[in-house]
């Protein structure tokens, strides 16, 4: 029986530590990656952010997977440049990380964390982005209404990513 647990603004520790746990046990996580490696800064980066919110799957007591994201400020959504918004509003929640241990994977977890956390949103649109050298993730976020709407490299030595947006109901 898989549990979900939300949280909200104000992560405490151990929920970050299970998130960076979680993380660094993915068999694509390079703890040698200078990227990956900075995967710490990220989770403290986003758990700061204003309506920073997240979805932890419990196994019984074993981490399963997360999902977490936060609204964007205007003007700093990841698809401006790409496209226009199509309902003519901009109010965007960006979906930063969702990932799901390898014993959990194709059972369905991770579009039950996915839906998990933008269940109730207000905002207009959701955006991700998704490593372009990982077609077949694409693909999943495609079957869940996000469409491609252009690339971007965020950092140096990030990959290449494709940036994905949908409409929220």
């Amino acid at each position: 029986m898989i549990d979900l647990k939300h949280y909200s603004f104000e992560v405490p520790p151990e929920v970050r530590q299970t998130i960076l746990d979680i993380h660094a046990a993915l068999p694509e996580s390079d703890p040698g990656d200078p990227f990956t490696a900075r995967f710490p800064w990220f989770v403290d980066h986003w758990t700061g952010s204003p309506g920073f919110t997240c979805v932890i799957a419990y196994d019984g007591e074993a981490p399963a997977g997360f999902v977490y994201g936060a609204p964007l400020a205007d003007g700093r959504e990841w698809w401006r440049g790409h496209t226009e918004p199509p309902t003519g509003q901009t109010a965007t929640y960006g979906v930063s990380e969702l990932a799901v241990g390898a014993r959990w994977r194709g059972t369905g977890l991770s579009a039950r964390l996915h839906d998990a956390l933008l269940v109730g949103r207000t905002e207009s649109l959701a955006v991700l982005s998704v490593d372009s050298e990982h077609p077949k993730v694409q693909a999943l976020y495609e079957r869940w209404g996000y469409r491609k709407v252009g690339e971007r490299r965020p950092f140096a030595d990030s990959p290449l990513f494709a940036v994905m947006l949908r409409t929220l109901p």
